[in-house]
């Protein structure tokens, strides 16, 4: 591979030269809080010193009058002070700034909640979005009833538009049911799976049209339908005992 030179890295991006946005970058809320703590937190050790050094200052001139020993001791007695004041004064900042992080963080919490409800009914809202999970869930629900035409009895058809492929249980079911069914490019798909199972396909217009017109996947054949149904399932179950 060669040497590449593309310009869309070097080539000038309005937001990257945008002062406004250069700003609104810098000074986001959380950068200025926390420029806002580091000025407090600064305030309170220069505030802490000050009133330390105004305590002791009267001991200053003293020091030039002592040995070196002693200008020592006093000197890191002073500065030990300072530093408990400051170290106590940081810790009392801590304890309030970990309330506020606290509550920053739940108030966050809170409304990426809020933002994924939102843009969870967007996509819900979505037509294209509706429309391809409909899509998908569809296709799901083909395969599912493709591989459910395997446990047919018998599959009905008119014999080019429409297949009806029926089971019959008695232990589970009160009646036969509809286990899959399709018109024209799905009825041939569900006839091509009863033919490579050696599942019965009787042709009868009338009773599939009514089948598939009145049938949901998964439901019971009507009462009116019954003596039709039993006089097919009857003769398939012969076929079977003889063995064709």
């Amino acid at each position: 591979v060669g040497f590449v030179l593309t310009l869309d890295t070097i080539s000038p991006k309005l937001e990257r030269i945008n002062p406004i946005e250069g700003f609104k970058r810098i000074f986001s809320r959380r950068s200025l809080v926390e420029l806002i703590k580091s000025i407090i937190k600064m305030f309170v050790v220069g505030y802490v010193v000050y009133i330390s050094i105004k305590t002791h200052i009267s001991v200053f001139p003293l020091i030039l009058d002592m040995g070196l020993l002693e200008s020592i001791a006093l000197t890191l007695d002073i500065t030990f002070d300072i530093g408990i004041k400051a170290c106590i004064a940081l810790l009392i900042f801590s304890f309030f700034d970990y309330f506020y992080q606290w509550y920053e963080y739940n108030t966050g919490l809170m409304m990426s909640k809020q933002d994924i409800k939102e843009e969870f009914k967007e996509v819900e809202g979505n037509p294209q979005i509706k429309s391809r999970i409909r899509q998908i869930q569809r296709q799901m629900a083909s395969r599912r009833m493709m591989t459910d035409v395997k446990k047919a009895d018998v599959v009905i058809t008119n014999p080019t538009h429409y297949a009806i492929a029926l089971a019959y249980d008695a232990a589970i079911h009160s009646a036969p049911i509809v286990l899959a069914k399709g018109a024209d490019e799905l009825a041939k798909k569900i006839k091509k799976i009863a033919n490579e199972e050696d599942i019965p396909i009787v042709e009868n217009k009338a009773l599939a049209q009514t089948l598939y017109k009145s049938v949901e996947v998964g439901g019971i054949i009507p009462e009116s339908l019954y003596n039709a149904i039993a006089e097919i399932l009857a003769f398939v179950y012969s076929l079977k005992e003889r063995g064709i």
